[in-house]
């Protein structure tokens, strides 16, 4: 035995109208009772996730994530051979834009001769979707996500021959990106595609920000690229700037906001340079191979003894030389060992 209409159209009163199960007759179990939910499937897929770009009137032409079929240049369509002939029509297209995103965007069908699309609505018959009258039963049906027509009526359009003809199809599509994998997002000048974040101001910061005490956290056991470029490319310096130089190969940031300082990425060995004089009770200044600027970066010794930087010697690293406040004494061993301070690699 069929399954009758009635039943049929409780199952859609449930399902579209209530999102459950159809689980017994309406007599037995009205809609707002059942119990077992059943929304509709929403697919990652085919999600539309540039709708935001329709705009709410059809475009003249093409633009941006729509494509449109002007009046003067509709789409042709192919009869479904299987069907009862000229019942049902296919664009071969899908993603049509329903009239929900703007009236404008209902779609018009023209019958007319095959392989004439340009004078299709001038020339032809537009079918409207409501039929020729209310007692002719000749309506029609266009799936938009399908793109295909169907006339659902009991006849096909009264008074009009298919010999020959096609029907075509004015209207727009949607282009844009589709499934959630590709989600792209516009929130005015930023952009959140996929796997990237983009901000579209020129020269403009891209400032995300934290309350109180809280952290930025990169919970991955993978890397992060710090932003880099050549020389030239270099932003304005400030202080806790850190970018990648690709001329010298190196980090560097920013201390003092005003210029740049390479980091040491490795730790090499530095050579320690160690000069020995001997004292004559009367010299104080003793030219060293290596001495550095700051007298903190040696060490001396008198005998063995460690003397004071600043308080027993000082120096001039323009000059390579070790100045004593007091002369050694006559045979007394002096050593000078430099070389600590190694300047950042």
């Amino acid at each position: 035995m069929a399954i009758t209409e009635l039943k049929k159209v409780d199952y859609l009163w449930k399902k579209l109208g209530f999102g459950a199960t159809k689980t017994d007759t309406n007599l037995a179990v009205k809609a707002p009772v059942e119990r077992i939910a059943s929304p509709l499937l929403l697919r990652g897929d085919k999600v539309w996730n540039q709708s935001n770009g329709i705009p709410t009137a059809i475009p003249a032409s093409s633009a941006g994530v729509v494509t449109v079929y002007p009046t003067s240049a509709p789409d042709e369509c192919t009869v479904k051979a299987d069907s009862t002939a000229n019942r049902t029509w296919e664009t071969g297209l899908t993603d049509w834009i329903p009239p929900e995103f703007g009236s404008q965007y209902m779609v018009k069908i023209y019958l007319h001769t095959s392989g004439n699309a340009g004078s299709a609505a001038a020339s032809g018959d537009q079918l409207g979707a409501t039929g020729s009258s209310s007692s002719n039963n000749d309506e029609w049906f266009f799936d938009y996500q399908s793109g295909v027509l169907h006339f659902i009526g009991t006849n096909l359009p009264v008074g009009k021959s298919f010999s020959g003809k096609s029907i075509y199809v004015s209207g727009a599509r949607y282009t844009g990106t589709i499934g959630v994998q590709s989600l792209t997002a516009d929130t005015g000048n930023f952009t959140f595609d996929g796997s990237a974040v983009n901000q579209d101001v020129t020269n403009a910061n891209f400032t995300l920000g934290t309350s109180g005490t809280g952290k930025y956290l990169f919970s991955s056991n993978t890397g992060i690229i710090i932003p880099k470029g050549d020389t030239d490319t270099r932003p304005t310096a400030e202080q806790g700037i850190m970018r990648f130089n690709t001329d010298s190969g190196k980090y560097e940031v920013s201390q003092d906001g005003s210029s740049w300082t390479n980091l040491r990425t490795e730790q090499t060995a530095a050579d320690v340079n160690k000069d020995i004089f001997s004292g004559d009770g009367s010299t104080q200044r003793f030219d060293s191979s290596n001495v550095a600027t700051d007298p903190k970066n040696l060490i001396v010794y008198i005998d063995g003894v460690m003397q004071e930087p600043t308080q027993n010697y000082t120096t001039d690293g323009s000059t390579a030389t070790i100045t004593f406040d007091e002369a050694p004494h006559i045979g007394a061993r002096v050593v000078v060992m430099s070389g600590f301070s190694e300047a950042p690699a």
